[in-house]
C-alpha cells in the first residue's frame, strides 16, 4: 500500500518536474529566436532600416562591425594586444503604471 507521505511525495516531485520543463521549454524558445536572428552589418543602411521597422525597433538582431571607443580602449591584463570597449546602456520607461497596492508609479 502507498502511504500519505509517498502521494505528496510523488505529487510534488511532478509538479516540480512539470514547472522546470515548462521553464526549460520556454527558454528553449528564446534561445532558437536568437540563433535565427539576422545579421546585419553596421553601416549607412542601418538607420534606415530601423526607422522602416515596426516601433523603430529591431527584437533580436545581431550586429557585425567595427567598434570605435569613445575615449580610450580598454587593454587586457591577461592576453597581450587584446582590447575591448564597455556598452554603455541607456534603459528607458516608457510609461509609468500606478500601482495601488503598492502606492507608488
Amino acid at each position: 500500500p502507498i502511504t500519505p507521505g509517498e502521494l505528496l511525495c510523488l505529487g510534488s516531485s511532478l509538479a516540480l518536474s512539470g514547472l522546470f520543463y515548462y521553464m526549460y521549454r520556454k527558454k528553449a524558445r528564446v534561445v532558437a529566436r536568437i540563433q535565427e536572428a539576422p545579421k546585419l552589418q553596421v553601416d549607412d543602411d542601418l538607420p534606415a532600416l530601423v526607422s522602416a521597422a515596426d516601433g523603430r525597433c529591431l527584437p533580436y538582431v545581431a550586429l557585425e562591425g567595427i567598434v570605435l571607443p569613445a575615449q580610450a580602449a580598454l587593454n587586457s591584463h591577461f592576453h597581450e594586444g587584446l582590447q575591448g570597449v564597455i556598452q554603455k546602456l541607456l534603459l528607458k520607461e516608457h510609461r509609468l503604471i500606478w500601482n495601488s497596492l503598492a502606492r507608488n508609479w
